[in-house]
């Protein structure tokens, strides 16, 4: 093989199939950068060695292994890591392949540069441009792969486990096999058995109502404290502040349960109080009956949440400048007037993706719900479904994997959660005036 290029352009192809042959072929025959070649090649001899290894871990991701009742438990094959094991080694390929196009991308920028300047570049010049456009990829490439390995893998493996039959008490290995069951799980949710189908119908618009009325009540509480404590002229308004702010201050656990015991329908404070001021005759029943104990969450958030709006507003607020209030009250607008016109407007703008964060926030708020009413009361389809009436999404893949084992319908909601929150926090992100840095 001719290792003699052409200035004109004509020798790409062939630069390109030499390095599509064998990584780093191309520096070492046409470009003499040994050093660089041989780092390139030892990654796919590396490589072609580990092949036997990748081929058997992807063959049991294919599998999930095969049932081996004749044999001890522990010593049988464990669908799960073999799942995990072969979402790993994709991750691992995936690397390899990246490696591979920069490799020829990089023979063909070289030869780009050659055809250009006309000059081979010599092996120190070719290391040490090398070394000055490789440090940003060096630098952050630590980061990549423990993102790979630490999100994007965990990402996709439970998404893989909503496409098998990994459930109690049939499949959960060492002692059974899981096996890919295609979109059954997703067909049994959404329609194919009725229970299911109810169940996650209900969980599901209660998380969405759940989301917007825990939202919007925090922030327009937030909002009014603000505007309150902004305009009152009482000296003591910086007590008032670390007063509604001790709600945030506490840890969310101590206070839902602080809550849950207050609110007891047998000896909760709450209820003896009013019994005991004859304001009623007997027990509320604040988090037994569904639709009240429903309330009961979203004001109890409200009380827990609004004070984290109102700090974030007061501190717009003071950005905004005095002399546009001025402006306004010399041309007769009312108080109520310049807070609909110029605060609102401009604190919306500033805090419209904080706000679409708090929503994706309260979507997947575990806390708020779990500890307050542990997805209580029960309703018709909680004893087959264990989903509870004040369950949402997020708790009733808790009870999912913790009480019922149904490990493939939690990662059927986990999937259904993501498709749904990723795209709309994405849009709605970037339809901001704030992301745009567009005008008023």
């Amino acid at each position: 093989m001719s290792t003699e290029l052409n200035r004109d352009g004509s020798s790409k192809n062939k630069v390109l199939v030499t390095s599509i042959l064998f990584m780093g072929l191309g520096h070492i025959l046409y470009f003499k950068q040994y050093i660089k070649g041989v780092l390139y090649a030892l990654v796919e001899i590396i490589s072609i060695c580990l092949i036997p290894f990748f081929v058997q871990k992807i063959s049991e991701l294919i599998t999930l292994g095969e049932p081996q009742p004749d044999i001890a438990v522990k010593l049988r094959n464990n669908s799960i890591f073999m799942l995990i094991d072969g979402v790993m080694i994709i991750a691992i390929i995936a690397i390899i392949i990246g490696i591979y196009v920069i490799s020829v991308r990089g023979a063909l920028n070289e030869y780009k540069e050659y055809c250009i300047n006309g000059v081979l570049k010599t092996n120190k010049a070719s290391m040490a441009g090398a070394a000055g456009k490789a440090f940003p990829v060096v630098g952050i490439a630590p980061a990549v792969i423990l993102l790979l390995f630490f999100v994007v893998v965990p990402l996709v493996f439970s998404a893989c486990v909503a496409f098998t039959n990994y459930s109690a008490p049939e499949h959960i290995p060492p002692n059974n096999t899981v096996d890919w069951v295609g979109f059954d799980n997703f067909v049994a949710m959404f329609g194919g058995e009725a229970s299911w189908t109810s169940a996650f119908g209900r969980v599901a618009i209660w998380t969405l109502v759940w989301g917007v009325l825990a939202t919007f009540t925090c922030y327009a509480g937030g909002l009014i404290m603000a505007v309150v404590l902004n305009e009152s002229k009482i000296k003591i308004k910086p007590l008032f502040r670390s007063i509604f702010i001790l709600p945030y201050a506490v840890p969310a656990v101590v206070s839902m349960l602080v809550w849950k015991n207050l609110l007891n329908g047998s000896f909760g404070i709450v209820n003896r109080t009013l019994m005991e001021i004859g304001m009623i005759h007997g027990p509320i029943p604040w988090l037994s009956d569904v639709w009240l104990c429903r309330v009961v969450c979203v004001l109890v958030n409200l009380w827990a949440g609004f004070s984290y709006f109102m700090l974030l507003i007061m501190g717009n607020m003071t950005a905004i400048s005095g002399d546009i209030y001025e402006a306004a009250k010399i041309d007769g607008a009312s108080k109520f007037y310049m807070f609909r016109k110029i605060t609102i407007p401009l604190v919306l703008y500033q805090t419209m993706p904080l706000i679409i964060m708090s929503f994706t926030h309260n979507i997947n708020n575990f806390g708020a719900i779990y500890f307050l009413t542990g997805g209580l009361p029960s309703v018709a389809d909680s004893t087959a479904t264990s989903a509870g009436g004040t369950d949402i999404l997020v708790t009733w893949i808790y009870n999912l994997t913790v009480t019922l084992m149904k490990y493939n319908y939690a990662s059927v909601l986990a999937v259904v959660i993501f498709i749904v929150m990723a795209p709309f926090a994405i849009f709605s992100f970037r339809n901001t005036k704030s992301y745009k840095e567009g005008e008023l």
